[in-house]
């Protein structure tokens, strides 16, 4: 009886696991032209340094520093002052317009070059105010551009971060990232975190079961998109003034659930 329970269980887990599949819930292909459809997007706006002494200030609604045409999404750092920046840019974000607690979140992007370029494909939660480290960060793709090729993988928890040197990532070598598109993924549930680039799992991260300060990653999170310039991690090595303008170009972004 007992050997006929076990197998009645795996079976059923099994089925529920096969029956499970990927909803696309949210999503933009950039199938238009013109600034970012602002049901789905808003800006970051300022140019304070974002509390990593970055360079840049962050536009709104300009289409210099974002625009989309021909199917693609741009996202621009320019050589220009706004106050004391020397240096425009743009920094998208979905909060209260694309919010989630799990799932699935892909991005294919081509990637800006040259020394202090730092573009990033990441989540924060969607509190207010929100409490850094403690709420949680998923960068689901960095780049410094100091060090061509290397993409990033990170959590930042209360109990994991850079400042006390306890983040958890993991570092994938990508030479042609500034040349060609790539797909940039993160999945999560409440037990486990995974990254992927083109289909292929590179990192991933599981739940320790301490609670909150180590796992805050159940409750909504949203997307952000941009190019920060120079910075305490961007502009180690200083920036290259003569590389700009630099872009980021994003074919598509889709979010899925599991049904």
């Amino acid at each position: 009886m007992r050997l006929f329970i076990l197998l009645f269980i795996t079976i059923g887990a099994l089925s529920c696991a096969q029956t499970s599949k990927w909803k696309l819930v949210w999503a933009d292909e950039f199938e238009y032209k013109g600034l970012p459809d602002s049901s789905k997007w808003k800006y970051d706006v300022g140019g304070h340094g974002w509390g990593n002494n970055e360079l840049q200030y962050y536009t709104d609604a300009n289409l210099n520093n974002a625009r989309v045409d021909n199917g693609i999404l741009t996202i621009e750092a320019r050589k220009e002052t706004i106050d004391s920046n020397a240096y425009t840019s743009a920094r998208l974000v979905t909060k209260g317009k694309g919010d989630w607690s799990n799932g699935k979140i892909e991005v294919k992007a081509k990637l800006p070059k040259g020394r202090g370029t730092w573009p990033a494909i990441w989540m924060l939660a969607s509190t207010t105010p929100l409490e850094w480290p403690d709420d949680g960060e998923i960068d689901i793709m960095e780049h410094v551009g100091s060090n061509p090729g290397y993409i990033h993988f990170t959590i930042h928890t209360k109990k994991y971060n850079h400042v006390i040197g306890t983040q958890k990532s993991d570092t994938l070598l990508l030479p042609d990232a500034m040349d060609a598109f790539h797909v940039y993924a993160v999945q999560w549930n409440e037990q486990k975190m995974e990254w992927f680039v083109d289909g292929k799992q590179v990192f991933e991260v599981t739940n320790d079961g301490t609670g909150k300060d180590a796992w805050p990653f159940n409750q909504p999170f949203h997307l952000l998109l941009n190019i920060a310039v120079g910075g305490n991690w961007g502009g180690q090595k200083g920036v290259d003034d003569s590389i700009f303008p630099q872009k980021m170009l994003i074919d598509y972004v889709r979010v899925y659930q599991l049904q």
